[in-house]
This record gives structure tokens, sequence and C-alpha cells, in this order.
């Protein structure tokens, strides 16, 4: 029975990410956009911000399951496989549905914006596609242990959740919420987000092999780093923590591996 602990955890996770969809596509009828020549009714994802926090959490619940492992000696291939199937909905499917709706919500500013054509939105699934992808590759790869090839799948999934979070609760910069709803920002995102996951870019893994201050430099700054841009920023701390995981894997590559 022990050796099952971990997976109830993993199947936390798998449960948190299918209730964040759900969130993610209940919607109601508001007017997002009048001016003197139209006025457009749009399902706005009132609570796409709930499935959010829904996805942080399963990343709360994601670091558990392999920490409760660890600690219980129960690590299992069927574990690594149920992790993997796991995160390909909380952090694969989930982040495609956010986006799928911030997507929406841009098309609904514009004039005829309610008539867009599915095909315009369907390119935010591009990072579920990714994510399952990106994790396959992982599993088959016994090298990437404390440091990955590509950006790791909850990363971008936590990226994407933030953007309703900061839409919802305000970032203090007007300019980032209209960012967060322009299709063209929305688009280049998707492409770049998928492409940094399927790469073989070399991006640190956030494990200690020791506990000494020389080799775990780039965690320490990144701690420190989010750290100040929690209190300052709230959640826009989120994209500015993400930049800078990847440029310090980047510029320390040779103290991460």
């Amino acid at each position: 029975m022990t050796k099952q602990i971990p997976n109830i955890f993993t199947l936390l996770n798998l449960f948190l990410g299918c209730i964040a969809i759900v969130f993610a596509l209940q919607t109601e009828n508001i007017i997002i956009y009048t001016d003197d020549q139209f006025s457009s009714s749009f399902n706005i994802p009132e609570k796409l911000s709930y499935a959010a926090l829904l996805l942080f959490a399963a990343a709360v619940v994601d670091f558990l399951d392999g920490f409760v492992a660890r600690l219980l000696k129960a690590t299992s291939e069927m574990g690594k496989q149920l992790d993997s199937l796991s995160d390909v909905v909380s952090f694969g499917v989930a982040p495609g549905v956010i986006l799928y709706q911030l997507l929406r919500m841009s098309f609904a500013r514009e004039e005829n914006g309610l008539e867009v054509s599915m095909i315009c939105l369907l390119p935010a699934f591009l990072v579920s596609c990714a994510a399952a992808y990106r994790l396959a590759k992982f599993n088959i790869d016994e090298t990437q242990g404390y440091s990955f090839k590509g950006v790791p799948t909850p990363a971008v999934g936590l990226l994407v959740a933030s953007f309703p979070l900061i839409l919802h609760y305000g970032s203090g910069l007007l300019n980032v919420n209209d960012w967060l709803i322009n299709k063209w920002f929305l688009y280049a995102a998707v492409l770049l987000l998928s492409w940094l996951m399927v790469s073989n870019l070399p991006i640190m893994a956030l494990k200690f092999k020791d506990y000494t201050i020389k080799n775990n430099m780039p965690k320490l700054i990144l701690l420190g780093v989010a750290l100040i841009a929690i209190i300052l920023l709230k959640w826009l701390a989120v994209p500015i923590i993400f930049i800078a995981y990847i440029i310090l894997s980047l510029a320390l590559k040779n103290k991460t591996t």
C-alpha cells in the first residue's frame, strides 16, 4: 500500500488538471467591447482564473509526488509513466484550453470577432502537442537527471496559467493586460513555448546534488529573483521568473548539469 501513496498524489495532479479544464470552459455572457459603431456580446471565461489557480495547485502536488516517492523509496517505472500522463493533462491540455479562450477573447475585441473561424483558435493546442512530445522524449532519455533538454512542461504550463491571473487580479502595468489578449502576442507565445519544450536547450532541473553554495549558485540566484519579483509584481512575477529561469540555465549551463 505504501508504494501506491506517490501514485495517489500523481492522480490528484491529474484530477486537478481535469477540474481546471472544466473551469476554463465555463462562461457567461457579457459585453466585452462597445463603441459608436458596434457592440459585441461574448462568452467571457469568468472562471479562467480558477482554472489557473488549480494548475498551480497541481504543480504543488506534482512536486510532492516525487518527494514522497523518494522519501518512501517507492519510485517505480509505472509511477514515472503515470506522472507524465498526468502532466500531459495538467500542463499540456489545460494550458491549451486557457490559450484557446484567451484567443477567443482577443478576437472578440474586433469587429465581427465573434464570427472568427475555429481554425484561427486551434493553434492554441500546439502547446498541448508539444507538451506530450516533450514528456515522451523525457521518458526515454535517461540522461535528464539534474538538467533537462528543453524547458520542462510544468514550467510552461504555469507560465500560461499566470496569464488569466494577471488579467483578473491586475498587474499594475496596463500595457501588460493589452498584450495578454492580443492575438499576435498569443500566437507568438504558442510558437515560442512549443519550440522551447521540444528543443534540446540545456535547462537546469531544480534538484540539488549537494548543498554547497558553489554548485547551486544558479538555483540560489533564481530563488532570489523569484522572491523579489513576487513581492514587487505579484502574479506578473511568474513570467519574470520563467524568463530568468531560461537565461540562467543558458548563461550558467556548465554549473547546472
